[in-house]
């Protein structure tokens, strides 16, 4: 740029500044020039006592064409207050004189915290910011739902057999032991919010007793969102997980959920001559390592969903298995996966091989596959379903070529009236059975570009989908209700293949119209 031309820029650049400070100067005194708010109430969820919450904020905005000054900014509760706001990036609980350049906006952040109380039901607590503009008097609430909770921090071991009430919930920051011979029950509604790396080592047995209208939860502490449109409850790696020894058997999971872990359920290699866990109408989901992992135990599950993992979903090496009327879906987003740009582990991997894990040591270890039978489920996801490869898709057998076709003894496994994503094959083991096509969901995905995706996801059967209509009706007789209540022997449709019966959405009426 040339001297002459960067003078004449230089000063119009000046000029057009202090214009701007003569704008700033020139503060409306009209009643009729008002803030804005991105929001009227800002609301918080669930915050436990004496733990401080994650900031949330709004936004104030000046759309009118004339500068405004802001005569008083007033938290009304004062110091004695829950809450506590920054203005523009000052603290406090009472500003004057606050300018807002035409067309311009202002950040107040707030946080809160609660004090605890005598109550176990979760109660609100209340405030409001007020704006005091050209004599103009404006406010935005503010709203917290408080929750008394047991805290539990430096680990916790549970010496003698024990029942976890649900009176009020849990926050876990370390680690809970369940030593060999101890059992601990969790009365239904019980919730467990897990901390970062907090996680359930047991050695003995954990019992939980939820019921359809109060399920039993395991999930992480974040309870604000990571966005405006997700929440951290739909993100995972919050926790660690459950993981099961040895020596731990005849544990019950009943209506329970579990989400948002590094891991699920991870049974370390045990014996599947006495039984390691029944699974019962419950959900796990959203893991950014596995869903459920297991080597050589034996494992039942009915009517229950395992949806979403960075790493495998479900990995049976060795022992007996049952999985009735599930749900076993995948669709990770690779956005949700740490280290990772996407997922690369089948939906179902059954294998008679356990690679050691030792550093110096290239030994596997080798466990017949005694049992892995499948009835009325779903095993799927957002891999192609491979139509050139025998089991490919979201489907994984590892073992001796010998056997991937199934052996009695060393490689035993069943699949009868399920949704398979994978090459159609002639294996006398698939009976009924529907493959290379995904189910229609509910909500899996995008259902275009333009969606503004919140990492939710809903697998129930949506209209027209494959899996409707076409269970095993002798196996759902002995599971007349799926996870969610519905009767899967009275609708017209029924009964469907997977954890959920098919049930009419409002819009496939109105699409009938």
């Amino acid at each position: 740029m040339q001297k002459n031309s960067f003078i004449t820029w230089a000063a119009g650049l000046i000029i057009a500044m202090l214009a701007g400070c003569n704008d700033m100067n020139n503060y409306s005194v009209s009643p009729n020039h008002r803030l804005s708010f991105s929001t009227d109430t800002v609301s918080f969820d669930t915050v436990f006592t004496t733990v401080g919450s994650t900031t949330s904020y709004f936004m104030i905005y000046n759309k009118n064409e004339e500068a405004l000054k802001i005569e008083k900014i007033v938290l009304a509760g004062g110091s004695r207050s829950n809450f506590r706001i920054n203005v523009d990036g000052r603290r406090g609980d009472l500003f004057g004189d606050i300018p807002v350049w035409k067309k311009d906006s202002l950040y107040v952040m707030v946080e809160v915290t609660v004090d605890p109380n005598d109550e176990n039901t979760p109660f609100v607590i209340y405030d409001s910011i007020v704006f005091v503009t050209n004599g103009i008097v404006q406010s935005v609430l503010l709203e917290a739902y408080g929750q008394n909770a047991h805290i539990l921090r430096g680990g916790k071991t549970f010496a003698k057999d024990t029942t976890l009430t649900a009176e009020r919930p849990y926050l876990v920051y370390d680690s809970i032991m369940i030593p060999e011979g101890v059992t601990v029950n969790v009365e239904q509604g019980a919730s467990f919010y897990m901390h970062s790396k907090a996680k359930w080592m047991i050695e003995g047995t954990i019992k939980t007793n939820g019921t359809q209208d109060s399920p039993v939860v395991f999930r992480g502490d974040r309870l604000n969102n990571y966005s405006s449109l997700i929440s951290y409850d739909n993100i995972p790696a919050q926790w660690n997980g459950l993981f099961f020894g040895a020596s731990s058997f005849d544990n019950e999971l009943n209506y329970t959920l579990i989400r948002n872990g590094i891991s699920g359920l991870t049974f370390e290699k045990s014996t599947p001559d006495r039984k390691k866990i029944t699974i019962n109408n419950s959900q796990i989901k959203n893991m950014d390592g596995n869903v459920l992992w297991s080597a050589n135990c034996h494992i039942e599950a009915f009517n229950t969903e395992f949806g979403n993992a960075g790493r495998y979903l479900v990995m049976l090496a060795g022992g007996k298995y049952r999985f009735i009327h599930c749900t076993m879906a995948n669709y990770m987003s690779g956005a949700l996966i740490s280290n990772a740009p996407g997922r690369f582990e089948k939906c179902l991997v059954l294998s008679n091989v356990i690679p050691n894990e030792g550093i110096d040591s290239e030994e596997t270890l080798t466990f017949p596959l005694q049992q892995a039978y499948f009835d009325n489920c779903i095993i799927d996801g957002d891999m192609l379903a491979d139509t050139t490869l025998l089991y490919g898709g979201e489907i994984r057998f590892l073992t001796d070529e010998n056997y991937i076709n199934g052996h009695d003894e060393q490689f035993n496994y069943r699949f009868n009236h399920c949704v398979v994503k994978t090459k159609k094959t002639e294996n006398g083991r698939f009976i009924e059975t529907l493959f290379a096509e995904s189910p229609n969901y509910i909500k899996s995905n995008r259902k275009n570009e333009n969606d503004e995706y919140d990492f939710i996801y809903d697998f129930r059967l949506d209209k027209e989908s494959v899996g409707i209509g076409k269970a095993d009706r002798s196996v759902s007789e002995q599971y007349p209700v799926d996870r969610l209540g519905v009767n899967r022997l009275t609708g017209e449709n029924g009964p469907s293949i997977g954890a959920y019966e098919y049930v009419p959405q409002e819009k496939d009426d109105e699409n009938k119209k």
